[in-house]
């Protein structure tokens, strides 16, 4: 009989960490320490382990992807090996619970030391290798132990200073120093928790560079401040955070390892969590690349993206702050947001992975976005975002059909006030007599589907109605015409109807959806459909954007 300790890591507060200053560096940083915590520093601390009870110990190498590489704890005598790391939990296996104990005292140590903030959860448990499904006994600590422990955890309560201090401007704690001068911004007061972050920008930006700029693309940089994304002179600029995840990828994690021995349970997990990452990073790859080929220089050798406004210094609009992985948070210049985020999505549903029935399926995501103004509060935006991907996420589960990607958006011309579905309430519901209930505004979230159906709501329909409005000679042009629309379908279908016959559009209809076989026709001579407007947000979309550009 071998008995094992299993050690599940994990860590929470991770979203105010990252996202809770308005300085990219800092969020950079603090993105770069989080995954570092429970993969990297999780690996060197078994080494460190190693060295202190003089026991051989196994971390595989990530970069050479050796699901099955030895040495393995129930044949070799080791005193622990790496499980996993992936899908934002860390798993291992050691031969003693003092072993496990020691390993998370290590790791605590350096996590304190060199990532204030950062709050490190770790359960154990022991099993019998021969008797006990791991599978089994990891999930029990994920569902029960781990969020037991999250909800009973205790917070600290910091010390905020004795005698005279200063507070540090972005968390409000006690300042230890100055931060260094950093091109045009003046030195300020900053936190042991913001000098560590800070410390770390310079790792993180050469990391994000190996991953995932090629050779077509090295001559270009990602961006350390918000006003390089795109920000064009003297005009209000924008900028996008887009939050993506996977569709399902928990119980697809579960459902993976299920049914398996424990060292086939062990193999499918590196094997899964891999090609998870590597599918996030070839999607962004893609993303870039794309980004890249739409950069031109024009007759006075300035470099601008789409021919529509020039970027800085050859720092690309665009910066990942979470990826390898399902769930990604990038942001960029605000025109660039609702495009990138469905290439990434398309991009990312060509990255089929393995699945529990040994077929490989294509990852499908969700994703978020809000633009907002480029200093509107960080922490705010990628809160609205996230809620935008729940939205999308809802709307994938309420279509009761297939799994698919879906993407939802809010663009903030000014300020924001109140959650999404309230924002949405004051802003896109209306009381039309053609409809008993409510009607709405808009008609996001939409999917990315592309087979031709009943349904209407998609990136492809609505892309195709945004370009009929700038291009058909009815619409090229006239944008008070266009502008003019959106009040009316205010009004509802009678009011539409009316301002299609008294400013001569072509058939007395608007814009088609392409790939819509079953009330297309119905919806562009009244635009809405089941008290839903078809045609409200391409046009708010559209004077958003044009007006950026002006």
């Amino acid at each position: 009989m071998r008995k094992f300790t299993v050690t599940v890591l994990d860590t929470t507060g991770i979203q105010p960490y990252i996202f809770g200053s308005n300085r990219l560096r800092e969020n950079i940083g603090a993105s770069y320490l989080v995954s570092q915590a429970t993969d990297n520093w999780a690996r060197n601390a078994l080494g460190m382990l190693k060295d202190q009870i003089h026991q051989e110990v196994y971390a595989f190498d990530p970069e050479k992807h050796q699901p099955d590489a030895k040495p393995h704890i129930e044949d070799d005598e080791l005193a622990a090996e790496l499980v996993y790391a992936g899908g934002g939990n860390t798993v291992l296996l050691f031969s003693d619970k003092q072993y496990a104990v020691q390993f998370t005292q290590i790791l605590s140590k350096r996590i304190l030391e060199e990532a204030q903030g950062i709050n490190l959860v770790a359960v154990h448990k022991e099993f019998d290798w021969d008797n006990q499904s791991l599978y089994q006994v990891v999930q029990d600590l994920m569902k029960n132990d781990l969020d037991a422990k999250k909800r009973s955890r205790i917070p600290s309560a910091p010390l905020l200073g004795l005698s005279v201090t200063a507070t540090c401007r972005s968390t409000q704690l006690v300042a230890v120093g100055m931060s260094e001068k950093f091109e045009d911004d003046e030195p300020y007061l900053i936190s042991r928790e913001i000098q560590k972050k800070l410390d770390a920008v310079h790792f993180a930006n050469r990391q994000l560079r190996e991953k995932l700029l090629n050779t077509t693309s090295e001559i270009y940089n990602f961006p350390l401040r918000t006003d390089y994304m795109g920000r064009s002179e003297g005009d209000s600029s924008y900028v996008a955070v887009i939050h993506a995840d996977g569709n399902g990828m928990g119980k697809r994690f579960q459902e993976f390892g299920k049914d398996k021995s424990n060292r086939d349970y062990i193999i499918a997990m590196r094997e899964l969590s891999h090609s998870v990452n590597q599918a996030g990073i070839n999607a962004l790859k893609t993303v870039i690349e794309i980004l890249v080929q739409s950069i031109q220089t024009d007759e006075n050798g300035k470099k601008k993206v789409k021919g529509y406004f020039e970027i800085k210094d050859n720092y690309l609009p665009f910066r990942p702050l979470v990826y390898g992985g399902d769930d990604v948070t990038f942001v960029c210049d605000g025109r660039l947001g609702l495009e990138l985020a469905a290439i990434y999505l398309e991009e990312l549903e060509k990255q089929p992975i393995a699945d529990a029935d040994g077929k490989p399926k294509p990852i499908r995501a969700c994703a978020g976005i809000c633009v907002v103004k480029t200093h509107y509060p960080f922490a705010r935006a990628y809160e609205l975002s996230e809620d935008l991907c729940r939205n999308a996420k809802r709307f994938v589960k309420d279509e009761n059909k297939r799994d698919f990607s879906a993407l939802d958006w809010h663009l903030a011309a000014s300020g924001l006030s109140g959650s999404i579905s309230e924002i949405r309430e004051r802003e896109y519901r209306v009381k039309i007599p053609d409809f008993q209930e409510v009607a709405s505004l808009e008609m996001r979230p939409i999917s990315l589907r592309k087979e031709q159906d009943s349904d209407w709501r998609t990136w492809k329909g609505f892309t195709k109605v945004v370009q009929h409005f700038n291009e058909d000679d009815n619409w090229k042009g006239r944008r008070n015409k266009v502008i003019a629309l959106r009040e009316v379908l205010r009004q509802g279908i009678d009011a539409t109807q009316k301002f299609l016959k008294n400013y001569q559009i072509k058939d007395e209809q608007l814009p088609l959806f392409p790939e819509f076989s079953g009330q297309s026709t119905d919806l562009a001579k009244k635009g809405w459909l089941n008290g839903i407007c078809g045609y409200f947000d391409a046009i708010e979309a559209m004077d958003f954007y044009i007006s950026l550009r002006e």
